[in-house]
């Protein structure tokens, strides 16, 4: 009697908490459904509750109806929670908490509840059961009312159509890119009959041949060592007039030195000379092939002849006496690459000395008719050279890679008596001291250096003097003539410095900087500034102005004089030389063409 009355007091309780624990639910079928309306939930403490409203389908298959998973998961605030333990026990006990709003449901929702509470095993404490199947915990709303669903759709007489509608509904069709059409007789893309290989008429144009390959030989081949014979290449060396030229220029004797010790003239004089000197056609003419990079005046008092040396490797000479003036030009290819330093010999000026690129330093001899080979090396490139003795019998010779030679022209051979490694990475131009000769300046890229002969070893060699005041590429260093009390040097940024070297200590002064459009360009010649042989304080230089000009500048940095051509000097000359006596100025430009001011 205790018992029955206990369990009645516990069927009432069940009708006013509703609550349930499901562990098992079986049909014939072994379906386990729940209703997808949604039914809040809440949790106290670590006890799991969850609300379900179990029904049975009875009338339907297990293979009609499914429950798909897009239904459970279609709001974001639904929260499902599927666990799959296979032999556990199940220990925790799920209250059902009805909302009021369930409470408030119709009595057809009533009595349904009723029937499936019959078929749900009530709580037990002592009973634990090992479950065969997946247990499934789910919580859902039944407030919720998404997608226009009612309350009608909680009863068990549910359809399988309906649900089959519901579930075609939340499931987004699949978006397939449609191809497009492939339009009939489309217009498609021009292409060229020339490269088609047809005529305009349609017809196929004839197969070209192929050309054989024909292999292309050096441009600049190195010429063979030894002498080479003076051959003009625009003359007939057999000719009376070329064998005439020779004779003329072997005769040639040494220039007396009187207007050089009988010291300098004064700036007014010495302008007053340099107005008088002027130009004319015939003073002007195209000597080599090619930019002018060396020029040079023989010291002649009587004759005037100037030497030009340019990038294709000629040598051309020039005598201004002869006309017409075609007459008088002949040109030599003693060199394959560029010539960049030309000198007349100060012991025998029948001599003309040349240097070039190619490793080659060779001696035009006017009396022999052959060009001596003096120095040779394949394996550098030479860029510059100067006399150490004055009867031209010892020689320094830069190379590109900032080593110097010092060469003997007594001893048999063509080597050098000794290869110096500099402290420079490049030379551009060697210079010696006019007076001691021990001395001499080198040029490299930023920096000036002034060395001594007699100190020089074959490692590593400091110089006795760094001129480091340049900020860009430099072009030349050259002592002043007479004394070599001055040093002017050629910049990249736009300035020409000179500096007092009248004590070679361990610091040369710079004295002036002059102000100078020193930039050429790609296509023209770089300035190099040189002293005038006759004055010592008067340098002379390229310019860029218009109309196109010859500068002469003061050592103060004022400005003496300038060489106006005008119809006849219509280019720039870059490479500029004074003769050394006499007031003619030679000037060329870097189309190989030669303009001489004379008085």
């Amino acid at each position: 009697m205790s018992g029955s009355c206990s369990a009645a007091e516990e069927t009432a309780g069940s009708r006013q908490r509703l609550q349930v624990k499901v562990n098992e639910y079986k049909e014939n079928q072994n379906i386990d459904f729940v209703s997808p309306r949604p039914v809040h939930t809440t949790v106290l403490g670590k006890t799991a509750k969850v609300c379900l409203v179990p029904f049975s389908l009875s009338n339907y298959k297990a293979d009609q109806l499914k429950c798909p998973k897009s239904l459970l998961d279609k709001n974001s605030n639904n929260e499902v929670l599927c666990k799959k333990s296979k032999k556990t026990e199940v220990k925790k006990n799920c209250r059902r908490i009805l909302t009021p709003k369930m409470e408030a449901t119709s009595s057809k929702a009533e009595s349904t509840l009723q029937k499936s509470s019959l078929d749900v095993h009530t709580e037990s404490n002592t009973q634990g059961h090992k479950s065969t199947s997946d247990t499934v915990l789910l919580s859902v709303d039944m407030e919720s009312t998404q997608d226009g669903d009612s309350d009608e759709d909680t009863t068990p007489g549910l359809s399988a159509a309906r649900l089959r509608e519901m579930i075609k509904k939340r499931q987004p069709p699949e978006s397939k890119r449609k191809k497009p059409k492939k339009r009939e007789n489309e217009i498609g893309c021009r292409r060229s009959m020339r490269l088609l290989k047809v005529d305009p008429s349609g017809v196929s144009l004839p197969t070209t041949p192929t050309q054989p390959t024909i292999l292309v030989a050096d441009e600049n081949p190195l010429l063979p060592p030894g002498p080479l014979e003076m051959t003009p290449e625009n003359q007939d060396d057999n000719s009376e007039l070329f064998k005439g030229f020779l004779q003329t220029w072997a005769e040639v004797s040494k220039t007396s030195s009187k207007n050089a010790e009988k010291g300098l003239s004064s700036i007014k004089s010495y302008k007053a000379s340099l107005s008088g000197m002027v130009i004319s056609e015939n003073t002007v003419n195209k000597v080599t092939k090619g930019p002018i990079f060396a020029i040079a005046i023989h010291p002649s008092e009587t004759r005037t002849l100037v030497a030009a040396g340019a990038k294709s490797g000629q040598v051309g000479l020039w005598d201004l006496s002869h006309q017409p003036k075609e007459d008088g030009i002949y040109v030599f290819q003693p060199h394959s690459q560029p010539v960049s330093c030309l000198y007349f010999s100060p012991a025998n000026p029948a001599h003309i000395l040349s240097l070039s690129y190619d490793g080659t330093l060779r001696c035009g001899d006017f009396s022999r008719a052959v060009f001596d080979e003096v120095y040779r090396d394949e394996r550098s490139s030479f860029s510059s050279f100067d006399f150490l003795a004055e009867d031209a019998s010892s020689l320094v010779v830069g190379h590109w890679d900032g080593s110097l030679s010092l060469v003997d022209r007594r001893t048999p051979g063509t080597s050098y008596e000794k290869l110096i490694s500099s402290s420079l990475r490049k030379i551009r131009t060697v210079h010696v001291h006019p007076v001691h000769r021990q001395y001499f300046i080198t040029a490299g890229l930023r920096d000036v250096h002034i060395y001594d002969a007699r100190r020089l070893t074959p490692k590593g060699n400091q110089p006795l003097i760094s001129l480091t005041e340049h900020t860009k590429s430099l072009a030349s260093a050259y002592f002043s003539p007479l004394t070599g009390n001055r040093v002017v040097t050629t910049c990249a940024d736009c300035k020409l410095r000179i500096f007092d070297s009248s004590c070679i200590s361990s610091q040369i002064p710079l004295l002036t900087t002059i102000r100078h459009n020193t930039i050429t360009g790609r296509w023209l010649t770089r300035f190099r500034a040189v002293w005038d042989p006759k004055q010592e304080d008067c340098v002379i230089v390229g310019s860029m102005a218009h109309p196109r000009r010859v500068e002469i500048f003061h050592e103060t940095g004022k400005q003496v004089h300038s060489f106006l051509g005008g119809e006849c000097l219509v280019s720039v000359c870059s490479i500029n030389a004074m003769h050394p006596t006499r007031y003619i100025l030679a000037g060329g430009n870097s189309s190989g063409r030669i303009h001489v001011f004379m008085n």
